[in-house]
């Protein structure tokens, strides 16, 4: 099976056939008139012979499963996407670097902020159980990790990597409704500009909806989406303090 990379289309069944599957909810009272919205929506969404598979009463409110026909391809040779510029080391390698490298542990403080009160992102890359496998930085010889937890005030925070003298802040924003974790991350790069102590931390942020350009965007050093780990963040901010003289 040859695929051509100038002209990438969804696979369902066969390949090139464009299938995809649609979730949504609609604000209108449940039944064939709703199902026909669905339809035509998708329709004018350019895909073709869209099919209402699954659909339920939300109260009110309609939700449905639509399977439809993609007629877009894209160039997949051309796609470039900002990412990490690291080469990721594992915990044994990250703690030799430290020892070789920078010769006295890291300080790193993380927490969720804002009103955000999902512990998993930050825990996976913080605790020391870590995540599948991926033991946290709590574990690593060399680093001292802090985790404040959630709903963390951005000068909670600016205050506690002041007091410690940490050389990198991690911030985990998941809940990201109404793009809120845009000011609250934006919050956080002026609060450390006003301190002075900007360029003299790592800042990195990461989510769900975190990718490295925005990161960039917004300030911040780097950016971890969804399947990071906590020798990604390790590696990228010990060999950014390397590079930045920080040590």
């Amino acid at each position: 099976m040859k695929v051509d990379l100038t002209k990438v289309k969804p696979y369902g069944d066969t390949l090139n056939d464009g299938m995809v599957q649609l979730s949504f909810t609609l604000p209108v009272p449940y039944g064939d008139e709703a199902i026909e919205a669905a339809r035509q929506l998708v329709r004018k969404m350019g895909l073709e012979e869209p099919s209402v598979v699954y659909s339920k009463d939300l109260v009110g409110f309609s939700y449905f499963i639509v399977y439809a026909k993609a007629t877009q391809t894209v160039d997949y040779t051309k796609i470039e996407v900002p990412k990490v510029d690291v080469e990721v080391m594992d915990k044994e390698q990250v703690e030799e670097y430290i020892r070789e490298n920078i010769k006295r542990n890291v300080v790193i403080v993380g927490a969720c902020t804002g009103t955000d009160a999902h512990t998993v992102g930050i825990d996976a890359i913080m605790n020391m159980k870590g995540y599948a496998g991926h033991y946290g930085l709590e574990r690593y010889e060399g680093i001292d990790a802090y985790n404040l937890g959630s709903q963390v005030p951005n000068e909670e925070l600016v205050a506690k990597a002041i007091e410690l003298n940490a050389d990198a802040i991690l911030v985990s924003q998941v809940v990201t409704q109404k793009d809120v974790h845009i000011p609250n991350l934006t919050q956080l790069v002026e609060l450390l500009e006003a301190e002075g102590i900007r360029d003299k931390v790592i800042l990195v942020c990461g989510g769900p909806r975190i990718s490295h350009e925005l990161a960039k965007e917004l300030g911040y050093d780097a950016g971890f989406g969804a399947g990071t780990f906590a020798e990604d963040v390790a590696s990228f901010v010990v060999t950014e303090m390397v590079k930045r003289k920080l040590v």
